[in-house]
């Protein structure tokens, strides 16, 4: 069973339609949508701050979402896909938007819409990502422009992937 725990009497808010592997840990203030997925041993702390989680938002094994205590909330889009091992702490990532496998994302970072964060970027605090481009590199640089063919081939196929992942454990 996961373990979801409350937090100063908060519990954690997860719609039925959501899978959560069985050593996952979600606890605190943390709202999720629809669709949802959080896999092996992946962690949301909402302990400290809140954690809101739109729909359809696959958060891969050994991932962390955080926040900092009394400083920043963690705010997640619609169709994200965070990838294994990521840490996200305390921004703000709007819709379809693909962090990669080890990728750090810091406080007070702002990802807009259509953005992938490379594999292994370190996106530095205060950083702000403009829309419809490719994050790499340690700090975290634009690469790229992205167009809309790869915008809906990775971003919006990883995301629906996971909702079909996440259908083969709830038979």
């Amino acid at each position: 069973m996961p373990l979801i725990l409350p937090v100063k009497g908060v519990l954690p808010t997860i719609p039925d339609n959501c899978f959560i592997a069985p050593n996952a840990t979600i606890v605190g203030d943390v709202v999720m949508g629809n669709e949802c997925s959080v896999w092996f041993n992946a962690v949301i702390r909402g302990d400290v701050n809140s954690i809101r989680i739109g729909n359809k938002v696959n958060i891969q094994d050994g991932a962390c979402i955080h926040c900092t205590y009394e400083k920043t909330k963690t705010n997640i889009g619609d169709n994200v896909s965070i990838g294994h091992h990521a840490l996200v702490h305390g921004c703000t990532i709007e819709d379809n938007v693909l962090i990669g496998m080890g990728a750090i994302v810091m406080d007070n970072v702002h990802i807009a819409s259509h953005t992938i964060i490379a594999a292994g970027a370190v996106v530095l605090e205060n950083t702000k990502c403009e829309p419809n481009s490719i994050y790499a590199g340690v700090p975290a640089k634009k690469e790229k422009d992205i167009s809309q063919e790869l915008i809906h081939n990775e971003i919006g196929r990883i995301a629906n992937n996971y909702v079909m992942y996440s259908s083969w454990f709830k038979e």
